[in-house]
């Protein structure tokens, strides 16, 4: 059949209701493409995943507690696998974002999930860290807290890292290509170092803990740093977290996934050549053709994400928390003698860095490459939510305000919310806030943000896609329990600010 579209077939509502947006018209479904071709959205989704539970919290959390609470991360990042590809369904199906999916539903939505979006995200967290980081690298270990000069050479690098992430996004002719790029030669490059590292530091009894641990079940001991708070923000950033994980359906619709191949992509008002695109999506007739073609598309799918995405973010997660065990813990399972005291801030980090150095033959070279690692990670990170939150704060405006606008294009939109973000990031750094305490505040509500679309999630798919497409029973089931994980930890955590608040704390 002929990829032509159908212009004087819409879609009618008992196929796909139309909601509050214009209805859809009926296109073929292209032929899908070899998985080769479709590498690069997993990819992106492990970038973002690499900076912030991978490389800091998960290594945390296993210095501070072992790894009694390693069964929530590998259950998270199960679970945010099959809720990407949930989201990625939609998109396939019609080539909008979910984000646009949900606005079908009611307008409400478009506001809930506008600050959902953007103000977890607007704490320049990997920034503020990648700054910290590079400080040390140049002149050495010192606490920021209590050094006035450190503190100032750490905002001058953070707000600079900021506007270099934002020059980087501007810059790239085609955003999603650039980001492509970027995070496939970040990606390929920390998973080296982490095989090399892990190979040289890593002991046994590091793995035989890791393997007690999350088969145990069980909690860390209570204490201030591991809250319940802070170990909703871990679950959700085992893999990527809260509304970044919707950024997924953007991802495949710029790489031409399905539907997505007639969308277009955001492209630079300066360097790019703008391309045609459409807010309102497309379906498909259920031709034996088409319907063939969609089980090509999804098998190509779900391959890509399971290779690219859990696989990487399980063997990163794995190698970088069992690194942390052989340096910071004896065979014994005990903290190692002057170890502890590691809180609140990356000075953990600075630590693991040089043991990793003495524990290894390339001495102070490792120390150097871990840290320059972590700089690399953060800042690629920060590229990342930047794009992402941009991205689905474009779509929430242009489909439900914006839609028959012909000077806000999407393009123009993206820069507007892009360099909005800096500048807010911009004022907040200027504060001389914290990183890990931004890396943990923006973890923490991003844990209940996923909470919330799990379950728009699951009603959309179940209600507005035709029987053929919708998601199995059991694929159901695991979004019913994504809705139950992350309502759990969610719930638990608003308790306890709640007691906390009324008791005075």
């Amino acid at each position: 059949m002929s990829d032509r579209v159908v212009t004087e077939d819409f879609v009618p509502d008992d196929v796909i209701p139309r909601g509050t947006l214009p209805p859809m018209r009926y296109r073929d479904l292209p032929e899908p493409q070899p998985i080769h071709k479709l590498i690069g959205p997993g990819i992106i989704l492990v970038g973002l995943a690499l900076g912030s539970g991978e490389y800091i919290i998960w290594p945390y959390i296993t210095y501070r507690s072992g790894f009694v609470f390693f069964w929530a991360c590998l259950l998270g990042v199960t679970t945010q696998y099959f809720l990407n590809m949930e989201i990625t369904r939609w998109t396939l199906a019609t080539g909008e974002s979910a984000i646009t999916g949900f606005c079908r539903l009611a307008r409400t939505w478009a506001w809930i999930f506008l600050a959902l979006n953007i103000i977890p995200w607007m704490l320049p967290a990997w920034a503020s860290g990648a700054a910290e980081l590079l400080r040390w690298l140049i002149w050495g270990f010192a606490d920021s807290k209590t050094d006035p000069a450190a503190a100032q050479t750490v905002k001058i690098f953070a707000i600079a890292g900021l506007w270099i992430c934002g020059a980087v996004l501007t810059m790239g002719p085609v955003v999603y290509e650039t980001l492509e790029r970027i995070q496939l030669c970040l990606v390929s490059l920390v998973m080296i170092l982490v095989v090399v590292l892990a190979s040289l530091v890593v002991r046994s009894d590091a793995i035989v803990a890791l393997v007690q641990g999350t088969l145990s079940f069980d909690f860390p001991d209570g204490n201030d740093d591991l809250s319940i708070v802070a170990l909703l923000g871990a679950i959700a950033f085992a893999g990527v977290g809260g509304t970044l994980n919707l950024g997924q359906s953007n991802y495949v619709k710029d790489k031409g996934f399905g539907m997505g191949k007639y969308i277009g992509r955001i492209t630079s008002p300066i360097t790019g050549r703008e391309e045609p695109t459409s807010e309102v999506g497309y379906h498909f007739p259920g031709t034996p053709e088409n319907m063939q073609r969609w089980r090509g598309w999804w098998r190509a799918a779900w391959v890509e994400h399971f290779f690219s995405f859990y696989c990487t973010c399980i063997v990163c997660l794995v190698l970088l928390t069992l690194i942390n065990y052989s340096v910071f813990y004896t065979p014994d399972g005990e903290l190692r003698e002057g170890m502890a005291g590691y809180t609140n801030n990356l000075e953990f980090i600075w630590r693991e860095a040089v043991e990793i150095g003495k524990l290894t033959p390339l001495g102070n070279t490792a120390t150097v490459l871990f840290l320059t690692a972590g700089v690399a990670i953060l800042l690629t990170t920060e590229i990342g939510v930047l794009d992402s939150i941009s991205r689905i704060s474009t779509d929430i405006v242009k489909v439900n305000w914006l839609l028959d606008s012909a000077r806000w294009t999407e393009s123009r939109l993206y820069y507007v919310f892009l360099w909005g973000v800096i500048l807010v990031g911009t004022m907040i750094l200027a504060t001389g806030v914290e990183a890990m305490l931004l890396v943990k505040s923006s973890a923490a509500m991003n844990g209940g943000v996923m909470f919330l679309y799990s379950i728009t999630l699951l009603y959309m798919n179940l209600r507005s896609l035709p029987q053929p497409l919708r998601p199995s029973w059991w694929r159901s089931l695991i979004l019913v329990w994504s809705i139950l994980f992350f309502g759990y930890f969610t719930i638990w955590a608003g308790w306890a600010v709640t007691k906390d608040l009324l008791l005075g704390k």
